[in-house]
């Protein structure tokens, strides 16, 4: 089918209804079985259209009949499941791979020799995989090609040395595979080089305002008038590079006020030069960096996000164009607009949520056969921006008067206020024992009083989830989402339960089950019966300051994939890099297995009196702990010098690169999103809205293009139609 031929032109005279796509056989039909394949490949192309809209993806690409079974088939819940699999496998032979995380510990002290695999195990997975990935992939083509031919030039390299090569390149690209498989990750990422340079202006004022008070703190602790001073200095300033790093954790206030502590014991005076420092750098200069983060990212995002709009409402007029070109003929006029049968044809094709193609499909049915305009068709499709709410399956009916009365009682709401109060119970026991066993040796505890009111209340969750099975129904009960985590965790604790009195017996005076191995059933128990506390979650709802917090925390969490995955990615790469740069540079002082005993033989507050020893970059799995620990700048000036002494001084561009990039730039781009969902939730009209109870017409904040949906603006139609004219596959007749 020729490519160049017009997809949206119209046929002139005819009865038959075409696209006027393909050879001239197809355009020259006026009946028969080349009308029936025009229709059919209209239809496609609406289908195709339709799904481009409900997932903001852009329409250039090709419509011939062979190239939209493949891009639909590789658009499939099947196929992104696999290649989404993929990715996670190609991303956990780090975990495999020399070195290996299968230890139990990550103490230099006490880690006995990992597993590591054979040579070519990991290769020839990875080697199928990546290949896997490449030849179903068509998207940032230049950039597989690179990494492909990277990444099996590594691989030869490591085949060809036995796997006893010093670096793995290969390592390093294979968090392009998560980054390529998300539009919204790589809108982020747009965002971020976008906002850059905004950032940089800051970030040189915070170099700047470093550098001047260093400067000055040299000059300040440079003499030896008083032994304050000299400490200072000894400690903090000792050269340029110490003084420059003590204030850069200053600046996150992770070492104060020990930095200050040496100077002011001796004179007040010197607090007033960390006061200033402080007050300039983490409350002004930090905080104004946060300020054009947000201001920054936000516009840039809001400019991305329109976009995602226009793509969406183009792809649903392209698919109006194609399905607008069949309604010709049979004495209607030409370019009316859409048959309706013809678009619940297509939307029995289109991949969607069942609820809201169940909606769509209502209001098509709702015109009868008058054809569908252009704007009544893009207003069936807004249905996909409001909350649909969900129908629960009806209660069972019973014919006994008693079985009436018992269903209205125990589906009434009342009841799970009783269940609330009995699960408060629930843990004011476990708290009141907590404290009363607190100064009591394991061994000497006697649960037996505990023991009896966990089977009570063990007991009460098993009877209140099959009384709601009666008054609700199976599908009923498991129509709510409460209802199935509670029943799951009656479930466990049941399973629990009968499992410790099956071990220990029923509790009885001077009852205490015994450890066997991690945990001990009992244990176990008692853990899993903490899980009934988010039964309190339920509440939260009708309260409506609590409802809006609330509701911000679950929109960011469903729209954390796209932050999420940019952070997997920079922790992915930091992580190979420090095991390339700092892999057994922490070791221990030989004869000494652990220096608990000794540790006044070492600095206080030091790596090794503190016995971080399990922070490190040996394996990939301590690499990523290390960094979270970094990241938190709690104490982060102890991996600063540890890893200066045990490596070089050079190892601090290292954690301060991770810091900028982990702490200053990603936390701020998630602060920005907090702020931004939580502003648009505070808006007043959205409270007066929320407040009348207008549910229905809210939007869903199932995505992030959702989350900011009623601040965007609705494209032209002028646009739209300009933009479909100079489609690369896709010409306008009209």
């Amino acid at each position: 089918m020729a490519e160049s031929e017009p997809l949206l032109s119209r046929v002139r005279g005819g009865r038959g209804r075409h696209c006027g796509v393909g050879s001239p056989a197809f355009r020259g039909a006026l009946g028969g079985p080349g009308a029936e394949a025009g229709w059919d490949l209209c239809f496609d192309q609406a289908v195709v259209f339709i799904e481009d809209a409900i997932q903001y993806r852009s329409i250039n690409h090709r419509m011939d009949a062979r190239s939209m079974w493949l891009y639909r088939w590789y658009y499939s819940d099947t196929c992104q499941w696999i290649l989404s699999f993929t990715i996670f496998l190609i991303l956990c032979l780090a975990f495999i791979e020399t070195p290996s995380s299968f230890t139990s510990t990550s103490d230099v002290r006490y880690r006995m020799a990992p597993w590591n695999p054979p040579c070519g195990l990991t290769e020839g997975i990875e080697s199928y995989l990546v290949g896997w990935v490449q030849f179903w992939k068509n998207l940032w083509l230049l950039g597989y090609l690179l990494v492909l031919i990277v990444s099996l030039t590594d691989w030869t390299v490591s085949l060809s040395l036995v796997c006893h090569e010093p670096l793995r390149i290969r390592r390093l690209f294979r968090p392009f595979f998560l980054l390529q498989n998300s539009s919204m990750m790589k809108k982020t990422l747009k965002c971020i080089r976008w906002s850059l340079p905004e950032m940089a202006s800051v970030v040189l004022l915070l170099a700047l305002h470093l550098c001047v008070f260093t400067m000055l703190g040299m000059l300040l602790f440079a003499g030896e008038k008083d032994d304050g001073q000299d400490r200072e200095r000894l400690t903090y300033f000792r050269n340029l590079p110490e003084a420059l790093t003590s204030l850069l954790v200053l600046l996150t206030t992770a070492n104060n006020p020990d930095v200050m502590v040496p100077a002011y014991s001796k004179n007040r005076a010197y607090a007033i030069f960390f006061i200033i420092f402080t007050l300039i750098g983490s409350l002004f200069l930090m905080n104004l960096l946060t300020a054009i983060i947000y201001n920054q990212f936000r516009g840039y995002l809001m400019k991305s996000l329109q976009a995602s709009l226009f793509r969406k409402r183009l792809g649903t007029r392209a698919a109006y164009e194609v399905l607008s070109s069949t309604a010709e003929g049979d004495g209607q006029p030409r370019g009316v607009g859409v048959k309706p049968q013809d678009l619940l044809q297509v939307l029995q094709k289109v991949q969607m949520d069942r609820t809201y193609k169940q909606a769509i499909m209502e209001m098509v049915r709702s015109h009868g056969g008058s054809l569908l305009s252009a704007d009544e068709f893009q207003k069936i499709f807004n249905e996909l921006d409001k909350r649909r709410t969900k129908e629960h399956p009806p209660w069972p009916q019973y014919q006994s008067p008693f079985l009436q009365s018992a269903q209205f009682l125990f589906g009434h709401l009342y009841f799970d206020y009783l269940g609330n109060l009995i699960v408060l119970a629930n843990l004011v026991s476990i708290c009141v024992f907590l404290v009363i066993d607190a100064d009591v040796v394991p061994r000497n505890r006697d649960d037996f009083v505990l023991g009896i009111l966990n089977c009570v209340f063990v007991l009460y969750y098993l009877v209140e989830m099959l009384l709601k099975v009666f008054a609700l129904g199976l599908a009923g009960y498991l129509s709510y989402p409460s209802n199935v985590f509670d029943g799951l965790v009656t479930i466990a604790l049941l399973v629990l339960e009968l499992s410790t009195l099956a071990v220990y017996r029923f509790p009885h005076p001077g009852w205490k089950p015994e450890v066997q191995g991690l945990l001990s059933l009992w244990d176990m128990l008692r853990l899993v019966n903490m899980l009934i506390v988010f039964r309190f979650l339920r509440i939260v709802p009708s309260m409506k300051l609590m409802a809006v917090v609330a509701s911000t925390i679950l929109d960011l969490i469903k729209n954390m994939r796209a932050f999420g995955g940019i952070l997997v990615v920079v922790y992915y790469v930091f992580a190979i890099i420090g095991i390339n740069l700092f892999r057994g540079v922490i070791v221990v002082p030989p004869g000494n297995g652990s220096l608990a005993p000794d540790n006044g033989s070492v600095a206080c507050g030091s790596y090794e009196q503190l016995e971080y020893w399990a922070n490190n970059f040996d394996d990939f799995a301590a690499a990523l702990v290390t960094l979270w620990n970094v990241m938190v700048v709690n104490n982060w000036q102890v991996f600063l010098d540890a890893y200066r002494r045990y490596s070089g001084p050079w190892s601090k561009i290292y954690f301060v690169m991770w810091w900028l990039v982990s702490s200053v730039i990603w936390v701020n781009l998630f602060l920005a999103l907090i702020l931004e969902n939580f502003l648009h939730k505070w808006d007043r009209r959205s409270h007066l809205q929320s407040v009348s109870g207008v549910l229905e017409t809210t939007y869903e904040m199932s995505t992030v293009e959702l989350l900011f949906r009623d601040i965007l603006e609705e494209p032209a139609e002028e646009e739209l139609v300009e933009k479909l004219k100079r489609h690369p596959h896709v010409q306008l007749c009209r």
